[in-house]
Formats: structure tokens, C-alpha cells, sequence
């Protein structure tokens, strides 16, 4: 005897459940409608869920990966004189900006 396909295991009663689950308000032309959708992913993902892959070793990402950014590596920057001329307000040696929080 084979397992009946996702189609025929979800009903409307299974989908009125997952709906009160997911706090999902549908009508009764959503529940049917979904029903059938919802078997269809089902059915797909039994499919991948056939494949050989006893000789496949785990992976994390379907291609090798690799890393394309730069070293970190302090270089010089402009000389904070220039940078803070170019500020809209500096105060201190620092940039001033509008104060967020109540504190001093």
C-alpha cells in the first residue's frame, strides 16, 4: 500500500488548523484554494526529498565561496583639520551633532 500523496493527506480541516495556528483569518474559498496549493509544494518537496544523495557530501552553500574583500589594513586618512573644516558644526575636535538622548 502506498502513502497517499500531500494532496490527498491535507484537507480542509488540516489547513482550517494551520490557518488557527498562524493566526491566518481565510475564507472558505482560501482554505480550498490553499488546500491544493499547499499539497503541491508538499508533493515537490517529497520529490527532492527522493534524490540519491549517499554520495553527496554536506555542504552550507551550492558553490564554493570566497571571501572579496580587502585585507584590513590601517592606511593614512585626510588630517582631522581638513576633515572637521568640511563638518556642518565641530566642536572639541569632533564632529557636534543634534543630541539624542536627555543626558549630559
Amino acid at each position: 500500500m502506498s502513502t497517499p500523496s500531500a494532496n490527498e493527506a491535507l484537507g480542509r480541516d488540516e489547513i482550517a488548523h494551520l490557518a488557527r495556528l498562524s493566526r491566518l483569518a481565510l475564507t472558505e474559498e482560501e482554505l480550498d484554494r490553499f488546500a491544493g496549493q499547499l499539497g503541491a509544494v508538499l508533493d515537490a518537496v517529497a520529490q527532492v526529498g527522493k534524490a540519491d544523495v549517499g554520495d553527496v557530501a554536506p555542504t552550507t552553500h551550492a558553490v564554493p565561496l570566497t571571501n572579496v574583500l580587502r585585507a584590513d589594513v590601517a592606511t593614512p586618512s585626510l588630517p582631522r583639520d581638513v576633515v572637521l573644516a568640511a563638518a556642518p558644526a565641530a566642536e572639541d575636535d569632533r564632529f557636534r551633532v543634534p543630541r539624542i538622548l536627555g543626558e549630559e
